[in-house]
């Protein structure tokens, strides 16, 4: 059974019942621990900026010297990617919670295709990562497809483990991309691998007519699966920004009531500057909930939520929904299934609906899903009774 809180790993059982603890009661850790996100599927880079979304919100809410740093390998500067405009705005506002340097080049290339160019960027990348490894100036960095990077030697994979490895106690890291090398996953704290599930009929051009496009999945025990959704928003929210005035997004969180969450200061300050394009509401009780043991108030929040949801994807007004926390939700029988799946149907094709959280059983709503990403967990620093870290879990 799935509770409420968030993404995180179970707390304790009894017979098959599984607890979260929620935002408000977890205590704080200062050590940084190592994670790592790979695997073929959505949700890796996603899931980092997340994280930088969440450390800025702390950085905000409590005035701390919370600064992140985003390295982006193989994300070179001639290529423009959604979330840039809205990190922009954060910086802009925020000069002191973040920096961001991407290097490399501004296509794809294989093992193949490598170039002096692209072994002088992924250097001056990570004497930056190095030089600011060794600053003490940063609570998170985040090393964005430094595992691609490592997988196509363009640096020694020594060199790298052993500067992490040397980092300062308090310090943060996060690694993604595909292909993380068998050292780094030997550091790390914690490895979440991010699982494809692809239907052959849509990835042989063959659906029957019956899905609604633009539905992403995010679910599995791994952490990432709320991380990748802020992170998606985040990404939706900087398209906002730059491209399109009307894509407004709407970020719904269920079985997330209560004050603690460190994104939400972040969010409100994108919202100040930019109050058309984004709507965040949460709903849900300040406690965990129990399967069996539902509380009439469970109920009343999750379809107050579930209204909100369905009125935005009814509107058309809305280019990106954060459906977040939905399949525990559903999961609970807090909510039927069936109205869900009719508004996925019904919504308008250019709206594009990310769901996350995790579920015993799939409701039919995931055969509508054009893309179904699974967090698998390897290694938590929980298990080991770490812990867990504002601006970084919550």
């Amino acid at each position: 059974m799935l509770t409420s809180g968030l993404d995180l790993i179970p707390l304790f059982s009894m017979s098959t019942e599984i607890g979260i603890v929620t935002a408000q009661v977890i205590p704080d850790r200062t050590v940084g621990q190592i994670h790592v996100y790979d695997g073929a599927g959505k949700g890796k880079s996603q899931a980092a900026l997340g994280v930088v979304l969440r450390s800025i919100g702390l950085g905000i809410a409590e005035d701390r010297q919370n600064r992140v740093l985003l390295l982006r390998f193989l994300k070179g500067p001639g290529r423009q990617y959604a979330e840039d405009s809205a990190i922009e705005a954060l910086r802009r506002g925020f000069p002191h919670l973040i920096d961001q340097v991407r290097t490399g080049r501004s296509e794809f290339f294989g093992a193949d295709e490598v170039t002096v160019f692209d072994k002088k960027e992924a250097r001056r990348g990570w004497d930056i990562a190095k030089g600011a490894i060794q600053s003490g100036l940063y609570s998170v960095m985040v090393l964005d497809e430094l595992s691609p990077v490592l997988d196509l030697g363009l640096l020694p994979i020594a060199e790298v483990v052993s500067s992490i490895q040397n980092k300062p106690k308090d310090l943060e890291v996060i690694i993604t991309g595909r292909g993380a090398p068998p050292e780094i996953i030997e550091i790390a704290d914690l490895h979440s691998e991010m699982k494809a599930h692809r239907r052959p009929e849509l990835l042989n051009g063959q659906a029957s007519g019956t899905e609604a496009s633009g539905i992403e999945i995010y679910t599995g025990a791994g952490k990432g699966k709320s991380t990748s959704a802020l992170g998606r928003a985040l990404q939706a929210i900087g398209q906002g920004i730059s491209r399109d005035q009307s894509h407004r997004v709407l970020i719904m969180q269920w079985l997330k009531g209560g004050t603690g969450y460190t994104e939400d200061a972040a969010i409100r300050a994108l919202r100040q500057s930019y109050p058309h394009l984004i709507d965040h509401h949460r709903s849900g009780r300040d406690a965990i909930v129990w399967r069996g043991k539902q509380q009439e108030l469970d109920y009343v929040e999750a379809e107050r939520g579930w209204e909100l949801a369905r009125a935005a994807m009814a509107s058309g007004l809305y280019k990106t929904i954060i459906l977040d926390e939905l399949n525990p939700t559903v999961d609970l029988e807090l909510l039927p299934v069936e109205p869900i799946v009719h508004s996925l149907l019904r919504k308008p094709r250019d709206t594009e609906i990310i769901i996350t959280g995790r579920c015993q059983n799939q409701p039919a709503y995931f055969e509508l899903a054009t893309v179904h990403s699974e967090m698998i967990c390897h290694k938590h620093y929980a298990e080991h009774g770490m812990d867990l870290k504002r601006g970084v879990d919550y």
